[in-house]
């Protein structure tokens, strides 16, 4: 059975290691609510540019751009891998890397990483496929990481060496959701025309709709990783809250029992002095 002193030391520790969850929680959740503002301040621009993609894919026949044609055959895989920089959040970034993993298993088949986020990067370098460039996430300017990583995944896209762009991130479902989320970004499938009834507005493009569209793809991609690192971002920040909030409870109901020991290890040890006082008494009295 543990000393009084042993738990006295194991009862300190904890309340300095609760202090600290508890003050990661507070951070996780003031955090959070700025990366949810910023989430939801992109999401109608996001909205409405894949509107306008689809529109314009239903008008035009065809078009000769890199996105709207397969890769290389025989050309591995590219795939974004997207995870937070720093853990103490759960399972997180493991479900993202894990779901990664499983998309590689089922398409067997060779793989170039592009991680984004330190856990992407180190995850990555595990495997035994090759790494071209990584990022971070938590940089300050995430727009130009955005593009940065569609510049280079789309240089390689274009030269032949990817077949696909995959994104593998994490989407933000709720406070207590966050879901790995596998997308084939590039090549894009041509869109389906819209089944709505009803009148619809005209819309007219200039020059053509082919030059839009031409201008309009590599900014859907570099948009579309931007709101993916906001998301990431949000998603991080609600699971280390969770994941705080959980450590300090659990921190909270690990020291009262080590209380509960400790008060019993103490009156044991009173109860164990007084027998030997009173053994002692008799002893000399006999």
């Amino acid at each position: 059975m543990p000393s009084v002193r042993d738990l006295r030391d194991r009862i300190k520790s904890l309340k300095n290691t609760q202090q600290i969850t508890k003050a990661m929680k507070q951070v996780a959740a003031a955090k959070i609510r700025r990366a949810e503002l910023v989430q939801r301040q992109a999401r109608p621009y996001a909205d409405a540019l894949g509107e306008m993609l689809q529109d314009l894919m239903a008008a035009v026949g065809s078009i000769d751009h890199p996105f709207m044609r397969p890769g290389r055959e025989g050309a591995p895989l590219g795939i974004i891998l997207m995870t937070a920089d720093k853990g103490l959040a759960g399972a997180f970034n493991s479900n993202v890397v894990r779901a990664g993993e499983t998309f590689v298993r089922e398409r067997g088949s060779e793989v170039v990483y592009y991680p984004v986020g330190n856990k992407a990067r180190n995850a990555a370098k595990r495997t035994r496929f090759e790494t071209l460039e990584a990022w971070s996430l938590s940089a300050h300017a995430k727009l130009d990481t955005a593009r940065g990583v569609a510049a280079r995944v789309t240089d390689d896209f274009t030269a032949g060496k990817i077949s696909q762009i995959v994104l593998v991130a994490p989407k933000f479902v709720s406070m207590m959701t966050q879901r790995p989320e596998t997308r084939v970004l590039v090549p894009i499938e041509g869109a389906k025309r819209d089944e709505r009834t009803g009148p619809r507005a005209a819309v007219e493009f200039a020059p053509s709709p082919e030059a839009v569209l031409t201008r309009l793809l590599p900014k859907y991609l570099e948009f579309t990783l931007y709101s993916a690192m906001l998301e990431t971002d949000a998603a991080f920040f609600a699971a280390q809250l969770v994941a705080m909030t959980n450590a300090t409870d659990n921190a909270g109901k690990l020291l009262d029992d080590l209380t509960l020991a400790m008060n019993k290890a103490r009156q044991a040890a009173i109860t164990k002095e007084m027998l030997e006082i009173v053994g002692g008494a008799e002893a000399q009295a006999g």
